[in-house]
């Protein structure tokens, strides 16, 4: 397990309320965008890229970096907001998210922004990309390691079947799946739309190993990926509970929220129930 400390995961914490007020802002200034999901993974998208990734925001295109692909790209606004929050970009660029000719577009475009390893938006793709980049990397014998981010609803896709299909055969333990595992989607509630469950069993079957954690609880997350670190006999997969909207009271679990912009009024409101979460935060840390 990891010896990540209290006060680091404090920090965490506090960074990742940051990065959703950051959010808030961005969508409202785009007038459209992912709200639910993007809140929602605040807290892994905060572990990756301030604890667990070997990166350089400074030099992006570092050879030995892990390689971090967002498959469900429709969540860009939490990516967007912890790149520059890390680094990558000044961060008063997030204000020019889905704006013509703008660099953060609503799905991420690999060679438009520094940083960003795949183009994604048709859901579905992202793990047989990512086994590509690790199976690439196994054959010339690196080192870095290659996560990707999906969301539950996307399971859906048969293209993903393909890509755990291939990963398991090959067992490639240099690639991590993280599933957003927060139970909607455009239209609804997973189990609703289309079943999901059993999940775990079915990434089972093709030779997986599979840890489910509490996508919220940042020490949790990251002793799950040390722990993907030391399984070398099969790629893992890590199901992340977590909550769509997560920090807005009035918006948790509902679907409504998947693709739907706060109005100003709302942004107001949402910010200042995120600022006072912050100071919960920083209450419970004392």
């Amino acid at each position: 397990m990891s010896d990540i400390h209290e006060e680091k995961i404090k920090e965490l914490e506090e960074k990742a309320n940051e990065i959703r007020q950051t959010v808030i802002k961005m969508l409202t200034e785009a007038g459209s965008g992912h709200t639910a999901g993007s809140l929602g993974m605040a807290d892994i998208f905060m572990a990756f890229y301030f604890h667990i990734l070997n990166h350089n925001p400074k030099n992006p295109d570092w050879e030995e970096r892990d390689r971090l692909i967002l498959s469900n790209g429709h969540i860009a606004p939490i990516l967007y907001a912890t790149m520059a929050h890390a680094g990558y970009f000044p961060l008063k660029e997030t204000m020019t998210l889905r704006k013509f000719g703008a660099r953060l577009q609503g799905h991420p475009e690999r060679e438009r922004l520094p940083g960003i390893e795949t183009t994604s938006g048709p859901l579905g793709s992202g793990l047989s990309q990512a086994a590509g980049i690790a199976y690439g990397a196994r054959m010339d014998d690196k080192k870095f390691r290659t996560y990707c981010l999906m969301s539950d609803g996307e399971q859906d896709a048969g293209n993903i079947w393909e890509g755990v299909m291939f990963v398991g055969k090959n067992k490639l333990s240099n690639l991590t799946a993280i599933i957003d595992r927060n139970n909607i989607q455009i239209n609804g509630m997973t189990e609703d739309v289309m079943p999901l469950e059993p999940l775990k069993e079915k990434y089972e079957a093709f030779n997986w190993h599979i840890m489910e954690v509490d996508g919220h609880n940042i020490k949790e997350f990251i002793d799950a990926i040390d722990m993907a670190k030391a399984i070398y006999e099969k790629p893992t997969v890590i199901i992340a509970r977590t909550i769509p909207g997560k920090g807005i009271k009035e918006i948790e679990f509902d679907y409504k929220w998947h693709g739907k912009p706060p109005s100003k009024e709302e942004a107001k409101k949402f910010l200042n129930e995120l600022r006072t979460l912050g100071g919960k935060i920083e209450s419970e840390h004392q």
